[in-house]
């Protein structure tokens, strides 16, 4: 049983390389596509029915003054540990 164990180790093993190597040479690209997609759906409110005109503009309003807020407390950030916080 042991030696089967030895013969099929290694066969396993290169069947989970080339596995994960598929994996990454075809996914990599992928998901920063499918983020970046995301991400821009979620600003321009894509999950919300346009029909509803006050939900759609108050909800992309909303979620670009968030990203907005974001952004202005990641510079205000590094300004501050730039300079030591004086």
């Amino acid at each position: 049983m042991s030696d089967n164990r030895h013969e099929d180790g290694p066969r396993e093993s290169r069947r989970i390389i080339e596995r994960v190597g598929r994996e990454a040479e075809s996914g990599g690209r992928g998901v920063v596509d499918r983020v970046a997609r995301r991400a821009h759906d979620h600003v321009t409110a894509a999950d919300i029915d346009p029909q509803d005109r006050i939900e759609y503009w108050g909800t992309r309003i909303g979620r670009v003054l968030g990203l907005l807020l974001v952004v202005g407390l990641i510079i205000w950030l590094a300004i501050f540990v730039t300079r030591g916080g004086n």
